[in-house]
């Protein structure tokens, strides 16, 4: 039986092996659900790229291109757009190449190396991401992209949401994923949002008015897209495989 882990922080990403492992990354406020909306969409691709002068050079020299991003939850200057799951409405990005970077999550997924696959998870599409790992029959490691390095509620919660959803069919011995697994629990049915309303993020993202993006990437299966991380570039799997 595969085993299942989680990393609370980039931090603490040498402290696993990601050796021929499913990585999932995590950003739930806001990258990786601005990803599964993106995508879901129909946007042709989404490039993840970790610098801002990466992002605006892509941009420049790939056709029909959207250059977006976010630095301590605010758009930044040469960007188009910013990391709102809600930007990216069918009509405005379908048949679009995005290309996006934000303080976090673009950020951890450079970071993983030698995995055999590497999605992008959020709760607008826990089934599908849960659906993948399952299918796959391969370790997994739920990389939480956390806030500067520092622990945050809302990936480790939907890293729970994860494990509680496919806890029989691997192996756990890790305490990280036990940890989010009880967090998870805990809520009892309770919406995500009501208990996240009370993280550290959740407060920080509200002093720039962004409660309705919050709103938004706390649904839960809103997007059954996997972002599959192929050539350098995050597509919706069901058009690669």
């Amino acid at each position: 039986m595969p085993r299942l882990e989680v990393c609370l922080s980039p931090a603490l990403l040498h402290l696993y092996d990601t050796n021929d492992s499913v990585v999932v990354i995590i950003d739930v406020f806001r990258a990786t659900s601005t990803i599964a909306a993106a995508l879901y969409n129909g946007a042709k691709s989404v490039v993840p790229v970790a610098t801002v002068e990466e992002c605006i050079e892509l941009g420049r020299s790939t056709e029909n291109s959207i250059t977006a991003g976010e630095r301590n939850g605010r758009v930044v200057e040469g960007l188009e757009y910013g990391n709102s799951p809600s930007e990216y409405s069918r009509d405005f990005v379908a048949g679009k190449t995005l290309v996006l970077t934000t303080t976090n999550g673009t950020r951890l997924l450079h970071m993983v190396k030698g995995a055999s696959a590497i999605i992008t998870g959020s709760f607008l599409n826990l089934s599908a991401v849960c659906d993948f790992l399952v299918k796959s029959n391969k370790n997994v490691l739920l990389g939480c992209a956390a806030w500067k390095d520092r622990y945050n509620l809302e990936d480790s919660l939907f890293a729970g949401a994860v494990v509680s959803k496919i806890a029989d069919k691997f192996n756990i011995n890790c305490d990280s994923a036990i940890a989010c697994k009880t967090l998870h629990n805990n809520l009892q049915g309770e919406a995500p949002i009501e208990f996240l309303r009370g993280s550290s993020h959740y407060r920080r993202l509200s002093a720039y008015g962004l409660e309705s993006d919050m709103e938004y990437c706390a649904t839960v299966d809103k997007h059954p897209v996997v972002p599959y991380l192929h050539n350098g570039k995050l597509m919706n799997y069901d058009s690669i495989k």
